[in-house]
């Protein structure tokens, strides 16, 4: 994203997304379910839509994929005069021990995508691990595992160096952007392959196409 020029007191632009939560990969569990929250800067606000939510409970498909489904939508407008801070999704994946108890089975985030258009990404989940003997044994005896008291935490940078975590599962999340008054305050949102198209590649079959003078 290019250097904005100085705004205007009170100048805003709108970011404004929907889309879904789409579906998740653990092969090792069943019965799991997701909670999302937006995590933004100080300049943000939003407008209209859900800070925060949390989808249905699911289980994995039968089929070969053996994924879990939810499709649960997403949709909320911000507000800012300064893209520092962009929104974050923050994902929280859950699922049942045992004993019927809530445990941590993913955590994971990603920013909004920064151009206007369609976007999915495939974000990679993670749990923190226990730091010592003692307490992984305490959490093998209890069946909980080690939990971020705010998964909020997530979106920021400190501390997250010291946090020992290991790579568990995917979420697939789609997302529909569209930015208003961007271009006013100096901001190119344009996307990278639309400044510089490139042509497909024919393999060496067919016409090659030249530029015109």
């Amino acid at each position: 994203m290019a250097t904005a020029t100085p705004a205007g007191t009170g100048s805003v632009f709108l970011l404004m997304l929907s889309g879904q939560i789409e579906t998740a990969e653990f092969p090792e569990f069943d019965d799991i379910f997701c909670k999302y929250s937006f995590v933004y800067g100080q300049d943000w606000v939003i407008t209209s839509g859900l800070e925060e939510g949390m989808t249905q409970f699911t289980k994995k498909s039968r089929d070969e994929r053996q994924v879990f489904v939810w499709n649960f939508p997403l949709d909320v407008t911000f507000k800012s005069t300064n893209p520092y801070g962009w929104p974050q999704l923050v994902l929280s994946v859950y699922g049942f021990d045992l004993f019927s108890r809530d445990v941590v089975r993913g955590y994971g985030a990603c920013h909004i995508p920064f151009t206007p258009g369609r976007h999915k990404q495939r974000i990679g989940m993670f749990v923190p691990e226990s730091t010592s003997k003692l307490q992984k044994l305490t959490a093998w005896i209890t069946g909980r595992r080690p939990e971020y008291v705010d998964p909020r935490v997530l979106a920021q940078g400190e501390g997250r160096e010291v946090t020992r975590v290991r790579s568990q599962g995917y979420v697939t999340v789609s997302f529909s952007v569209v930015m208003k008054d961007m271009k006013k305050l100096g901001y190119d949102v344009t996307p990278s392959d639309v400044v510089n198209p490139t042509l497909p590649d024919t393999g060496g079959m067919g016409d090659t196409i030249s530029p015109q003078s």
